[in-house]
């Protein structure tokens, strides 16, 4: 009786075995996307899985300083180990459309086709930098307009066996061409004539821009733009990190694009490869709020006479069109209208400028003014080249070291947090981890060693008889030269056809930024 009562309470054999089999598929079942998850978790940490999903979107991945808004920290970026490097370039490559394993062999299938002209006396170790950056974001044309360093036998035959880039010398030849170019027997550079140093400079950039502007025209170039060596080009405000994609956007009827300038803003005073060490920058006012501006402007001066140590007003970019002519080395005009200008609202242009304690003296060596306030007038536009020109001729190694310190590197933290808080300051890592991978990539030592090779030697012969005719002692005052040989032309200008607006049009120089003296006028 008992045994009936409990003999349907007790499972079967087959339905416990079936019950025990359910239950462990359950908590497999249960466990198992727990497991995958953890264990892609660890290797993502760890680099071995790349979310594609993160590798190509530039909201939630942006390349390091395409993101506008400055850090919350003050942590000084300085060398980067290749352990540091590596990893990054190869997981962030995607969003350089040219990388192409540093290869650069796209001349021929990118458009628009983007032309820089330039005149300089850098070295190697200035110039290779410089336009590889630029053939990453998509140049693939250069005119290097080549004197000192830059001209002498040994660089001269690097740069020319480089695809894409054109070396002009300064010749006797070149200066008696230019001599009879139109613009030098036009008013709208008269007043920079005849001046030396900066002024000559600039008359200098203006010839070479001319020349410029007709091979690339001759070259199929589409857009063209002056920029110096110690200024690279930072295309924030597009998905890739790209000149030429940013170019594509700008609407057809835009003639000419306005690139405000941020200045480096070094943070030590051993600076030796500023394009690999510099990361923070001053932003332009054109990108700041006004209130913002005027309101941290004794901070951001730090006692200097500008906000700016240089220029403040930029450089532009034009596309190449019918009677396009330079206006000075930061803009272009045209003969015939008034350019369609805009300006860039997140691009900028990186200028580099006294970035290393050398450039004191570098630039002291150029110029053969003497220092008193009266003189340094006849040879520098901005008062702060004026000033580190006297520094740099009067005072004492040490006394050198003490006034860069003080007026050029940026060593308080407290300082910098703020103003970086503030936007003031910004984080722009681009560049640096860009020319970083360069250089580990061995280009510019690949580059070195094959140009002997490239080069045949008639053409090797061509270029040191060329780089003879460069020397410092035949290009000082080359303006001034010029100007004698033109002297009779000078007086009597040429009568050509303009509208009221290019006949008006005074060559645009470097210009400070607004001071507190401008505020009001910019308000109204």
């Amino acid at each position: 009786m008992a045994g009936g009562l409990h003999a349907p309470l007790r499972p079967s054999s087959s339905s416990s075995s079936n019950h025990s089999f359910t239950a462990k598929l359950l908590l497999l079942l249960t466990l198992l996307p727990f497991t995958l998850a953890a264990f892609a978790f660890i290797l993502q940490w760890r680099g071995g899985v790349t979310d594609p999903s993160t590798r190509y979107s530039s909201e939630d991945h942006k390349f390091p300083g395409m993101d506008s808004s400055p850090p919350t920290t003050t942590t000084t970026t300085t060398h980067h180990s290749k352990s540091d490097c590596g990893p990054l370039l190869s997981h962030l490559s995607p969003t350089f459309p040219y990388y192409r394993d540093w290869k650069f062999h796209y001349q021929t299938d990118l458009k628009p086709k983007i032309a820089i002209t330039t005149s300089t006396s850098a070295s190697l170790e200035q110039i290779l930098p410089w336009m590889f950056f630029h053939k990453v974001i998509g140049v693939t044309t250069f005119y290097l307009f080549v004197e000192g360093k830059a001209a002498s036998p040994e660089v001269s035959r690097v740069l020319e066996s480089i695809p894409g880039v054109k070396v002009i010398y300064r010749t006797k030849e070149l200066e008696e061409k230019q001599a009879k170019s139109r613009i030098w027997n036009e008013t709208w550079l008269a007043s920079f004539f005849y001046k030396p140093c900066n002024y000559e400079l600039f008359v200098k950039q203006s010839l070479n821009m001319e020349m410029a502007i007709i091979m690339a025209r001759n070259d199929g170039a589409e857009w063209i733009l002056h920029l110096d060596t110690d200024e690279l080009i930072h295309p924030a405000g597009t998905r890739e990190y790209s000149l030429r994609q940013l170019l594509l956007d700008v609407p057809k009827n835009v003639d000419m694009v306005v690139f405000p300038n941020y200045e480096s803003s070094v943070e030590r005073d051993d600076i030796q490869d500023p394009f690999s060490e510099i990361s923070m920058f001053k932003k332009n006012y054109d990108h700041l709020p006004k209130d913002t501006y005027f309101g941290m402007y004794k901070e951001a001066t730090r006692g200097n006479p500008n906000y700016f140590l240089t220029y403040g007003n930029g450089k532009s970019i034009a596309r190449i069109q019918d009677h396009l002519r330079p206006n000075g080395a930061h803009r272009w005009h045209n003969y015939m209208k008034t350019p369609n200008e805009i300006k860039f609202e997140e691009a900028a242009v990186l200028h580099y400028t006294y970035s290393k304690f050398s450039d004191l003296t570098s630039r002291r060596d150029r110029c053969g003014c003497k220092p008193t306030k009266e003189d340094v007038k006849r040879c520098f536009m901005l008062e702060f080249d004026r000033a580190a020109f006297i520094i740099a001729s009067t005072a004492t190694e040490e006394e050198m070291r003490k006034w860069y310190q003080e007026h050029v590197v940026w060593g308080d933290k407290a300082l910098n947090l703020k103003l970086l808080r503030k936007g003031i300051l910004t984080r722009v890592y681009a560049p640096m981890v860009i020319v970083q991978g360069l250089r580990e990539s061995g280009i510019f030592t690949s580059i070195i060693e094959s140009a002997s090779k490239f080069l045949s030697k008639d053409k090797f012969l061509s270029s040191i008889e060329s780089s003879n005719s460069t020397r410092p002692h035949d290009s000082i005052g080359s303006s001034r030269k010029m100007g004698k040989i033109t002297e009779s032309q000078a007086t009597v200008r040429r009568v050509l056809q303009f509208t009221d607006a290019a006949t008006n049009e005074v060559a645009v120089p470097p210009l400070p930024a607004p001071g507190v003296d401008d505020k009001q006028v910019l308000e109204w």
